[in-house]
């Protein structure tokens, strides 16, 4: 059967605009800072751990309602066990005494006990900046560097930078451009 070229020319278009789709599905994009699908996030679902029965019923701790369960999965200190570090100092909210004199380090000029909030708050404002800005965007890109991008670092700049001075820079890598 023969077709006629304008019906060969719109299924090839077809195709080739069907090409360039893709990327949604995150293989592309690393990052997305706006979640579009309207169902569960699979990454936040972890399965508990099999229930148990305690050997003495009256030795259980009392109920803690909002608490942690001892079926809760914590894979961050199930790793730090499994690595042979020791899982209980990652419960507790004070630095050790080891760190003691890094902590008092970082924190010669001052420390603001509210930073993650004001972080996560001028975080919430540029990333909703950014999304008012960028409406007309059509093809794929990753929101998270779009929207910090006046911010970076150039490494090698700051590197000559340092350099005039007077800072030693030793551990600093070649310019890629040498």
């Amino acid at each position: 059967m023969w077709m006629p070229r304008k019906t060969i020319l719109m299924l090839m278009a077809a195709v080739i605009v069907a090409g360039c789709g893709g990327g949604r599905d995150g293989t592309v994009q690393l990052r997305e800072i706006r979640h579009k699908g309207n169902g569960p996030d699979e990454f936040s679902i972890i399965p508990g751990k099999p229930l148990e029965m305690p050997e003495n019923v009256a030795a259980l701790p009392e109920p803690t309602p909002g608490g942690p369960n001892r079926t809760d999965q914590d894979p961050i200190t199930d790793g730090i066990a499994a690595l042979g570090g020791n899982a209980g100092v990652r419960r507790s909210e004070a630095p050790l005494a080891a760190h003691a004199s890094l902590v008092n380090r970082a924190g010669r000029f001052g420390r603001d006990p509210g930073i993650r909030q004001t972080l996560a708050a001028e975080d919430l404002e540029i990333r909703r900046q950014h999304g008012r800005v960028n409406v007309l965007r059509f093809l794929p890109t990753d929101d998270y560097l779009q929207a910090y991008k006046r911010q970076w670092l150039d490494p090698y700049a700051e590197e000559q930078r340092l350099r005039r001075l007077g800072v030693r820079t030793p551990a600093a890598p070649p310019s890629p451009d040498r």
